[in-house]
C-alpha cells in the first residue's frame, strides 16, 4: 500500500505531514508532494518527494502565492505582501496554482491507495483521487479553518474587521472561495472527464475532514453540523542537539527570551523592537533568524542570533517565546510549557493568539507590528509566575501521539 500525503505552505505546512509520512512508513510505502523548498529535507530522511509549485522562499521574497479570500490564503501565511494583490492579478494566480497542481499531483499519486491533502490550496487533489478511484482525506490544522457557527473564518490579507455573524461570514468565504477557483477548477476538471463542482470549498474539505490539532489547544466545538475526525497536532519528534554557542549562551545566565517569526516577514523593525522589550525587563534574548532574517542590533552578549534550531529542546529552556502564532510554534511552546506572546499577523495566527490568551498561558498582543512599549506590556505579563504555572499544566496535557493516530487510521481507510 502506498500513501500520498500533498501541501502547499511553508514550513509550518509540511512539517507536520512529515511527521504523519514517518508514522505511515512504519506501515506502509509513503510518497509527498510538496513545494521545491523542502525536497533535498526529506529526501534526506528517506521519504520520496514530487515538487510542486515553484520555490515559496523565493516567491515570499516578492509576492505571496495565489492567496484566496481567507482559508485560501493560508499558503500565503508565509509572505503577505505590503499591497494586496488585485483582483484579475488573484485570479491569475489561482489559476497557475491549479494549473501546476493537476499533472504534479497526478505523476505523484500514481501507484497510490489514498490521497491526503493538507491546507486549503490543494484545489487538485480530490480531484485526481477520484480520478484514481481512491480515498481523499483533506486535513486542517486548526480549528478555524473549518466552517462552524461557533467561529468566523480567519480573515484574508486586507479583509476588514467582520462585523456579521458567523453564519454570513462563512457564506461569504464560500462565495470567495467559488469566485477566485471555480472556473478554473472546472476547466480542468471537464478536461478529465469530471462533472463540475458547484461548491470548491466544500469540495476540498468535503463532509469528514480531519483536524489535526492539539484537542486541549484547538479543540473542534461540537456543532451537531459537520463531522470532524481530530486526530490530535502530527508533532514531528527532533532529536537534534542544540549548537555549542546556544548551549554556551543558555548556561551563561538566566533563562533568555525567544523570539521568532517562522517563515513570516519582519513587520517594522521587529528586530530592534524585540530586543528591546527583553532588555526593558532585564532578560536576555534570543532571535531566531527565519525568513524574516532577525539579526541582532548590535554586538552586546546579551543576545544571541540563531538559525534553524529544534524547539522542543530549547523551548523548555526559554523564560518565554514570543512569535507570530503558527500552529506548530503554539503547539511546541505549549507542549514545552513555556509561556507566550503572540502577535499574530494573519489567517489562523489570530485564533491561536487568541486560545494562548484563552488559556491562561500567555497574552495575545495586537496583530500587525508591535511597538516597543506594547510589546515590553505584553512580555512582562507573560513572565508572570502565575502564567508560568499555568502553562506547565497545559503542558502535562498537551498530546504526542497525533501522527500516530492519523497514520492508523489512514491504514484503516485504505484497507476498506
Amino acid at each position: 500500500m502506498r500513501v500520498l500525503l500533498s501541501t502547499i505552505g511553508s514550513r509550518g505546512d509540511v512539517q507536520p505531514l512529515v511527521a504523519l509520512a514517518l508514522e505511515l512508513r512504519k506501515l506502509c510505502e509513503v510518497r509527498m508532494c510538496v513545494p521545491p523548498d523542502f525536497r533535498e529535507w526529506i529526501e534526506g530522511l528517506g521519504i520520496p518527494v514530487v515538487p510542486i509549485g515553484p520555490e515559496l522562499r523565493a516567491t515570499a521574497a516578492g509576492r505571496a502565492t495565489a492567496s484566496a479570500p481567507s482559508a485560501a490564503s493560508a499558503p500565503s501565511a508565509s509572505a503577505a505582501p505590503a499591497a494586496p494583490p488585485s483582483p484579475e492579478q488573484r485570479r491569475q494566480m489561482a489559476e497557475a496554482t491549479i494549473a501546476a497542481q493537476f499533472p504534479a499531483i497526478t505523476s505523484a499519486a500514481e501507484g497510490c491507495d489514498v490521497i491526503v491533502a493538507a491546507t486549503a490550496l490543494q484545489m487538485a487533489a480530490r480531484s485526481v483521487a477520484e480520478t484514481m478511484g481512491i480515498p481523499y482525506v483533506f486535513a486542517a490544522y486548526c480549528p478555524a479553518v473549518l466552517p462552524s457557527p461557533y467561529h468566523a473564518p480567519p480573515p484574508g490579507p486586507g479583509q476588514p474587521p467582520a462585523t456579521a455573524g458567523n453564519r454570513e461570514l462563512w457564506a461569504r468565504d464560500a462565495e470567495r472561495f467559488n469566485e477566485l477557483f471555480g472556473a478554473a477548477l472546472d476547466s480542468h476538471r471537464a478536461s478529465i472527464g469530471l462533472a463540475p463542482v458547484g461548491d470548491v470549498r466544500s469540495h476540498v474539505f468535503t463532509d469528514r475532514p480531519w483536524l489535526a490539532a492539539d484537542p486541549v489547544l484547538g479543540p473542534w466545538p461540537e456543532d451537531g453540523e459537520r463531522t470532524v475526525v481530530q486526530t490530535g497536532a502530527w508533532i514531528l519528534r527532533d532529536e537534534r542537539p542544540l549548537s555549542p554557542e546556544l548551549e554556551a549562551f543558555l548556561a551563561a545566565g538566566e533563562p533568555p527570551v525567544y523570539f521568532g517569526f517562522g517563515s513570516m516577514r519582519a513587520p517594522g523593525d521587529l528586530a530592534r523592537v524585540m530586543v528591546g522589550s527583553a532588555r526593558a525587563l532585564g532578560r536576555r534574548a534570543i532571535l531566531s533568524r527565519g525568513w524574516a532574517g532577525l539579526a541582532p542590533v548590535d554586538g552586546e552578549p546579551d543576545c544571541l542570533s540563531v538559525g534553524e534550531v529544534n524547539q522542543q529542546a530549547l523551548f523548555g529552556r526559554v523564560a518565554a517565546v514570543v512569535h507570530h502564532g503558527g500552529a506548530g510554534t503554539t503547539t511546541a511552546a505549549a507542549r514545552a510549557g513555556a509561556p507566550q506572546v503572540v502577535i499574530p499577523q494573519l489567517y489562523d495566527q489570530h485564533y491561536w493568539a487568541g486560545r494562548v490568551q484563552d488559556l491562561g498561558i500567555g497574552v495575545a498582543h495586537a496583530p500587525g507590528a508591535p511597538a516597543a512599549g506594547s510589546l515590553t506590556s505584553a512580555l512582562k505579563q507573560a513572565l508572570r509566575p502565575d502564567v508560568a504555572a499555568r502553562a506547565r499544566t497545559v503542558a502535562a496535557r498537551v498530546r504526542i501521539d497525533g501522527a500516530r493516530t492519523a497514520a492508523q487510521r489512514l491504514m484503516t481507510l485504505a484497507q476498506g
